[in-house]
């Protein structure tokens, strides 16, 4: 066998081999590779929106986790100023009642007191009056100490 012809159709061969795999095997690979890529490309670019999106989700969510802790401050602070409102009203309300109960207290302890002097009163001229009739009957002019007796009836009461 000559190594010319040998070389030459193994030349030919493989330029056969090429424009084959030129004509029919590459474009199909060209295609899959560019849509491929494509694929690729639209998949980084998904993803980069994505990444974006979730950036202003994690924003958005940080800032409504911010306004609803600032809410739920205000509600608290304005809980524990109505609870202080509340304690003091209930404060006033109690002073109120106490002053209340106090004054009546004394109404009717002053009641009492003046029940207690009048009928101490009583007593007291009841017991001048039975004086005042024992000394009589020893008196031979009841009528001038009759008048005596009632003016000094009238003082004491």
């Amino acid at each position: 066998m000559n190594i010319n012809f040998t070389l030459i159709s193994q030349a030919v061969a493989f330029s056969i081999f090429v424009w084959f795999t030129v004509k029919f095997v590459w474009p199909p690979l060209l295609r899959a590779i560019e849509e491929r890529q494509k694929q690729i490309a639209d998949g980084l670019a998904a993803g980069e929106r994505g990444k974006k999106e979730l950036e202003l989700a994690s924003q958005r969510s940080s800032e409504a986790l911010k306004e609803a802790k600032q809410r739920a401050t205000e509600i608290i602070t304005q809980a524990e100023k109505r609870a202080a409102e509340i304690v003091e009203e209930a404060k006033d309300n109690a002073r109120i009642e106490g002053e209340r109960i106090l004054t009546a207290a004394k109404a009717e302890i002053e009641h009492e007191i003046f029940g207690a002097k009048e009928a101490l009163r009583q007593q007291i001229a009841n017991l001048a009056l039975a004086g005042a009739t024992k000394i009589l009957r020893r008196e031979v002019n009841a009528k001038v100490h009759a008048d005596l007796l009632a003016s000094i009836q009238e003082e004491l009461k």
